[in-house]
């Protein structure tokens, strides 16, 4: 009786975990006092410099330089414009962080709203980055692919161009250099 109970039990488990969203493990509030680049802010939460890496999504990269003006970090087309979006989406605002992981720079993974905007989304929706299929969870997972591909059919953002070079393989390509 018991093992039928279990047996039950776990096949409800299966079946029902992947219905749940994943909740963010703590939120924040805090103003944004620098954009990185279109998937990465610095916060100023209660005194302390958090530096926030969006949730389910990868923007181009952007072009590094040196104080000397040489390149330090190439980038990719549409990295700077993509940065120039976020940058004027949120720069100086206060946003609500919901943080979802760490990751291994020690970066907070997190959603980032401002009032009842998603922010992640839009940057997705607007066509300045990917919707990040590795690491997307349920229920974003839909949403975010969804609105990667009216963006890409709409040919807006990065998607003016063919085929377009995903952040992920042009890192790995930079790495084999």
């Amino acid at each position: 009786m018991i093992e039928r109970y279990l047996l039950v039990l776990s096949f409800l488990l299966a079946v029902a975990a992947p219905v749940f969203a994943k909740e963010p493990l703590r939120v924040l509030t805090g103003t944004v006092f620098k954009v990185t680049d279109g998937d990465t802010i610095q916060v100023n939460s209660d005194g302390t410099k958090l530096k926030i890496r969006l949730y389910c999504i990868d923007a181009p990269e952007r072009q590094r330089l040196k104080k000397s003006g040489m390149i330090s970090k190439p980038g990719q087309l549409y990295g700077e414009e993509s940065f120039q979006a976020l940058e004027k989406k949120i720069a100086r605002q206060q946003v609500r962080i919901e943080v979802m992981a760490v990751d291994r720079y020690r970066r907070l993974v997190a959603l980032v709203r401002l009032g009842e905007r998603d922010i992640n989304r839009e940057m997705v929706s607007e066509g300045w980055a990917w919707a990040y299929r590795q690491y997307l969870d349920r229920p974003y997972q839909s949403e975010y692919i969804a609105a990667e591909e009216t963006a890409r059919k709409a040919g807006i953002g990065l998607w003016r161009q063919d085929n377009p070079q995903p952040p992920w393989e042009f890192r790995k390509q930079q790495k084999g250099r």
